[in-house]
């Protein structure tokens, strides 16, 4: 069946005072060929040229029809409903103004759907970080290529993808059960659509190519709303927009309805929190909210979370307001997480928090090596080396009996890793394991060119520690001392090699790798930029 004989594709494109991005995506919607039978675009009583863009494009493309509305809804749930309202197609797919869908997308999604009969169909997306364009795939793992759920109910993780995006719907299967989003202001409307779609329990198709870019635009003098994160509103508003979709699914399934809450306190919970910054009046309302929401959540719920998502909710519950190390608690919310020094015992010699705050670390005794917090420092061993200190755990690295440690550099942009080769790990003087591992960054840019990295390189730095029982554990490093000083190399491939260490908004090292003259240019004018934005050095 070729792509003229295939049933046809509505996609809803929504905009509010996004003139200069709108055209880019409305055209890649256009751009997916006859399976798109037509695009709305639904102009959100724009103040600025919007409105003026979609008409000249509708003047030129007949499938694109536009919808003005004449007040602003306040979100995107009312004029994504309007869309739905004016569809003709056999599905709906969604697409945001300043976000784009890749060639064959709806073609992809469209024969998944009809080859398994599923009213809704998923396929892969990507946030893509502009301007660097760094792809991170979105939710990795959840969705096999191929794969076919009879049931939600079969597959409880699926309340992790919230996006409505990303995924085809049946306009049949939309009508019959009158799925609709919320109207209004209603901040992660997504959660709700997507609740009551998974409580209709349709049948759910798999597809594994790539069918939506999410822009991720931080530097933007108006960033979008998921991003908008400079008071505490913004989680205000996801807690309420967590609870109506926990309703919805906990009365369809208790199954989904248990899913969902863990989902919030190993996902949501803990990416706020590794942002919660220095702001104490912020910190103090987040600790609040998130506290009074937390002690709605039944025992078993909490229960059924990640071991170190539970020791948060025991801080939660045993503090009224943040503890005094609570950017300690922001590395605990890191991934992977990352329990820092000192590791303080309680009266029964049980691993506690804090001697100031002795909650309990129930379950860490138990933890199999893989799982446990562990903190590796780093700092500067010549200009090309670096040297690690790894630290024990309450005795239970001791127990695996750490051998060797292997540096790993990870793309950003999505890509495979590169492995240094292991080194021998020794008994530091002041406890824990130590060891000088090379950091060869000339051979690690070269290898980024061969992986398609051009001007400028951003990698993730983490370390591997295998214990002579077999087990390993993998982790970021800690940057300490001089670490994060940028450096000019001589190479004899590029002339120069500029490197930049710098640490993650979670207290990871990472690395820019600007080869040649030209991406030494590019890194600087882009961390200017960056400045010029109010944004800090320490996030890609």
């Amino acid at each position: 069946m070729n792509s003229s004989n295939l049933p046809t594709v509505s996609v809803v494109v929504i905009a509010y005072n996004d003139a200069g991005l709108v055209g880019e995506a409305v055209s890649s919607a256009l751009a997916q060929g006859p399976v798109v039978t037509e695009v709305i675009a639904v102009n959100d009583a724009s103040s600025d040229g919007t409105a003026r863009v979609l008409d000249e494009l509708a003047a030129v493309h007949p499938r694109l029809k536009v919808v003005h509305r004449t007040e602003n809804s306040g979100g995107c749930g009312t004029p994504r409903n309007d869309g739905i309202a004016a569809a003709s197609g056999r599905y709906v797919l969604f697409l945001d103004s300043d976000d784009v869908l890749p060639p064959g997308a709806a073609d992809a999604l469209v024969r998944t759907a009809e080859e398994h009969g599923a009213p809704v169909t998923v396929g892969a997306a990507v946030r893509r970080e502009l301007p660097l364009r760094h792809d991170v795939p979105w939710m990795p793992g959840l969705h096999t290529s191929g794969e076919v759920i009879e049931r939600p109910v079969d597959r409880p993780d699926l309340v992790r993808d919230t996006l409505c995006v990303n995924k085809l719907y049946a306009r049949a299967f939309l009508e019959e059960h009158d799925l609709r989003f919320p109207d209004g202001r209603f901040i992660y409307e997504d959660f709700v659509f997507t609740a009551r779609v998974l409580a209709a329990a349709p049948r759910i198709a798999v597809t594994g190519e790539l069918v939506y870019v999410w822009h991720v635009r931080r530097s933007a003098a108006q960033v979008s709303i998921s991003l908008d994160r400079k008071d505490v509103g913004n989680w205000r508003s996801r807690i309420e927009a967590h609870r109506t979709a926990a309703g919805i699914l906990a009365e369809a399934s208790p199954v989904l309805g248990s899913a969902c809450r863990v989902k919030f306190l190993e996902y949501d919970l803990r990416m706020y929190l590794r942002e919660l910054g220095r702001d104490p009046e912020y910190q103090a309302a987040w600790w609040t909210l998130t506290r009074e929401y937390v002690a709605t959540f039944p025992e078993a719920d909490i229960e059924s979370a990640a071991a170190h998502a539970r020791w948060i909710v025991s801080l939660l519950r045993a503090s009224a307001t943040p503890p005094a190390d609570v950017e300690r608690l922001t590395r605990l919310a890191a991934e992977p997480p990352r329990l820092l020094p000192p590791y303080a015992t309680g009266p029964t010699g049980a691993p506690v928090w804090s001697e100031e705050l002795p909650v309990e670390l129930v379950g860490l005794s138990g933890l199999p090596v893989d799982e446990l917090p562990v903190t590796v420092d780093a700092e500067p061993a010549g200009r090309s080396a670096v040297r690690i200190r790894v630290h024990d755990l309450y005795g239970r690295l001791a127990e695996a009996g750490p051998v060797t440690a292997q540096l790993s550099f990870v793309p950003r942009a999505g890509g495979a890793a590169v492995l240094a080769q292991p080194v021998e790990l020794h008994p530091a003087t002041d406890g824990g394991w130590a060891a000088v591992l090379p950091f060869r960054l000339a051979d690690l840019a070269v290898t980024g060119r061969r992986q398609g990295l051009r001007r400028m390189q951003a990698w993730n730095v983490g370390v591997g520690v295998r214990c002579a029982d077999g087990s390993s554990v993998f982790t970021s490093l800690r940057p300490r001392g001089r670490l994060l000083r940028r450096r000019a190399l001589p190479s004899s491939r590029y002339g120069v090699l500029l490197a930049q260490p710098y640490r993650t908004g979670a207290g990871a090292l990472a690395l820019r790798l600007a080869p040649g003259a030209e991406g030494a240019l590019y890194l600087v004018r882009n961390r200017l930029d960056r400045a010029r934005a109010g944004r800090g050095a320490d996030r890609p």
